[in-house]
């Protein structure tokens, strides 16, 4: 089963942790003994209960399963999806995303999440909530070990105009500063035909060596742990970088984008 390395609680999964804890004690369990019964180890029960790191939704029923509860605590963890600013289909990669130490995204419509300003996201995003989410999710950027990411952009996504001239003009600006970062690798993919993609992905890397794939769909997105998709995306992702634009042709891409937005 994937698991998410530890982070900092947050109330959503302090409220689950304690949930887990009450209905173990009340079912005389150690947290050895749900670990066995839940085929997972006594420190991620621990992880879970101190509410370090929330789990997907299938290991909900499983800790049903494995403590009688019915869906008890599958209802708990739907209840604090309802809360989350991520939309049901993108939190567990937006669990992946905060833990990552590798991130490998292809955006093909739009900058990616992590790279766009807050006036882009404005215009793409439907409320409030998501956008303090996806502000959110930009954190891990400022961070003092932030995780290492690989981003090939379409070239179409910095001449598809999203907001006004002056929003594109600040989006390619801030790309450029961003393609500078020092664990930032920034690529445009001119438009061509590349075997096996068909659509906007991302693989969040653990430092586990875990991976986790993200695909977009024009109803939402679906994730991935199979193998045969991750090695499937990885390929594309490998050999789509090998036709894109070097990092300092790209560069000069983005600078000459800026001046199509110049106002």
């Amino acid at each position: 089963m994937f698991q998410l390395a530890a982070r900092k609680p947050t109330p959503q999964t302090i409220a689950f942790g304690q949930d887990v804890a009450r209905l173990r004690d009340e079912a005389a369990l150690s947290r050895l003994e749900l670990a066995d019964r839940a085929a997972v180890s006594r420190s991620y029960i621990a992880q879970v209960e101190n509410g370090t790191t929330r789990c997907r939704r299938d290991f909900a029923i499983r800790l049903d399963e494995a403590l009688d509860t019915g869906t008890a605590l599958t209802d708990v963890w739907d209840d604090i999806l309802k809360s989350s600013a991520h939309p049901k289909f993108f939190t567990d990669y937006s669990m992946a995303e905060s833990s990552a130490e590798l991130l490998r995204m292809y955006a093909e419509t739009f900058v990616v999440g992590l790279l766009q300003t807050e006036e882009y996201a404005r215009v793409l995003l439907p409320t409030r909530q998501a956008l303090e989410g996806r502000l959110e999710r930009q954190k891990i950027l400022e961070r003092e070990a932030p995780p290492r990411i690989v981003v090939v952009l379409a070239e179409v996504a910095l001449t598809r105009q999203v907001g006004t001239a002056e929003v594109m003009y600040r989006q390619c600006e801030h790309l450029l500063e961003a393609s500078q970062w020092d664990h930032v690798t920034l690529q445009i993919a001119p438009t061509a035909y590349y075997r096996g993609v068909s659509g906007t992905f991302s693989i969040a890397t653990q430092p586990t060596g875990e991976e986790l794939l993200y695909q977009e769909m024009s109803t939402g997105g679906v994730t991935s742990q199979e193998t045969s998709d991750i090695l499937h995306c990885v390929g594309a992702f490998a050999e789509m970088q090998a036709r894109c634009l070097s990092v300092s042709d790209s560069r000069d891409f983005i600078r000459k984008a800026m001046n199509q937005w110049t106002m």
